[in-house]
């Protein structure tokens, strides 16, 4: 007897899982919370909001916020990858117009030595 009761629920369960029917798994869910709670509101709650999300995506609750997670760590990933590029550039802007200044005073610098050095040997010769 027991045996033949082994037989039939073995085979009904291999049935639901080798056949691919996994819709008993989205009873599983509200039942757990049924039971674990007592709460039968909350429990028929979760399963219709359940069923009518997987109706409106085609994806079950938990494909459907691991994929949006996914996109929005891509988008972080992109934004971050923006900023770093734009930090770099502005970086290398800054540097380029540093040593343009730099190079503008050193100028400025050197002709003017030059001029105070013309003034100083013209006040030598004029002396001699």
């Amino acid at each position: 007897m027991k045996f033949g009761l082994l037989r039939i629920l073995t085979i009904i369960l291999s049935f639901f899982f080798l056949t691919g029917f996994v819709p008993i798994l989205s009873f599983v869910g509200p039942g757990v919370t049924a039971l674990t709670s007592g709460n039968i509101y909350k429990a028929s709650a979760q399963y219709i909001i359940n069923q009518r999300i997987e109706k409106e995506t085609g994806k079950n609750s938990l494909t459907l916020i691991k994929e949006t997670l996914a996109e929005e760590t891509d988008k972080n990933i992109k934004k971050n990858s923006f900023d770093d590029d734009l930090r770099q550039l502005v970086e290398t802007r800054l540097k380029m117009t540093r040593q343009k200044l730099d190079n503008q005073n050193l100028q400025k610098l050197l002709k003017k030595r030059i001029e105070v050095t013309k003034s100083i040997l013209d006040l030598n010769n004029t002396t001699q």
